[in-house]
């Protein structure tokens, strides 16, 4: 359901083939379509291509899209972490990641380092990098076989961060000490989570964005998997709020403020996603980009 388009990749083709963007003109969201990342200012308006590959996350000062390439590959897939810039057009792929699977790359809060998925000593880990391509290293590993976190989001200080395993959210510092955990059915009643489930933190770093996977009859012949919706978790409570309602889909989301974010949502009759703007005071939710995915808003 989550999972990116996959599309034959070329690094050549990460290269912007039109005129840079300045760095006056720098957009507030990105996002994917069709295996191509788009930048765009936070209307959906003032559409530009950047490059080819998935799960792009702009930065916070809205200059650079982390991403992950997907590479041509007869085996396993081929992915690395790569930045754009968007004043430049220059793009740094960093091949000084150890492996060839790493994907899903986020923004620390101060811009200066990324955390992401790597397929590391057959299992998969979280990497830490520096946003130049240095200094990578694992901060987390399997608690045991099988047993990986995913969907990293950083905390507000910059030195802890969020992620799940499918059973349970946790908080971690950045030498792996675990420092506080959620277990997702005692927050949320007949809900679970998949590996794509997805985290943001609130700008003022009190609640976090979370998508759940819900044990309820659908009637979507179009939908291939349990009906998704959008919860809220107050760090300091014990049990998340639903944003929203039974029967409507809503999933990766990502805050714009403390009150406003961006999320996909996709009707019966429609066959792919679409982004949308949301808020947690409910109302009319406002159609941003049709035909898009993983969105990423900068701060």
């Amino acid at each position: 359901m989550r999972a990116s388009s996959i599309s034959l990749f070329s690094l050549a083709a990460l290269m912007l083939g039109s005129a840079a963007v300045s760095a006056a003109d720098a957009a507030k969201i990105a996002f994917e379509r069709n295996g191509v990342i788009y930048t765009a200012a936070m209307d959906g308006k003032g559409l530009k291509k950047i490059a080819e590959g998935d799960l792009p996350q702009i930065s916070p000062d809205g200059t650079r899209v982390a991403f992950n390439t997907n590479e041509p590959s007869d085996k396993t897939p081929v992915r690395h972490i790569a930045v754009a810039d968007l004043a430049s057009g220059k793009v740094n792929v960093f091949k000084s990641v150890a492996g060839d699977n790493s994907f899903g790359p986020v923004w620390s809060p101060d811009g200066k380092a990324l955390l992401f998925n790597t397929f590391a000593d057959s299992d998969w880990a979280l990497g830490l990098v520096k946003a130049d391509g240095t200094g990578f290293r694992i901060v987390k590993k399997p608690e045991s076989k099988g047993r990986s976190y995913y969907e990293p989001c950083w905390a507000a200080d910059g030195k802890s961060y969020f992620c799940h395993d499918l059973d349970e959210i946790c908080l971690f510092d950045l030498d792996g000490k675990r420092l506080k955990k959620w277990t997702i059915h005692k927050i949320v009643e007949n809900g679970d989570m998949s590996s794509g489930c997805r985290l943001s933190l609130s700008p003022d770093g009190k609640s976090l964005l979370m998508d759940i996977e819900m044990a309820e009859d659908h009637n979507r012949k179009n939908w291939d998997g349990p009906p998704p919706a959008l919860w809220l978790l107050p760090l300091d409570a014990d049990n998340a709020t639903r944003l929203t309602k039974k029967g409507f889909f809503g999933w990766d989301a990502v805050w714009i403020s403390n009150d406003e974010f961006l999320f996909l949502s996709q009707s019966a009759k429609e066959s792919k996603p679409s982004i949308y703007r949301g808020s947690v005071k409910g109302g009319e939710n406002k159609l941003v980009v049709k035909d898009g995915r993983t969105p990423s808003v900068a701060k």
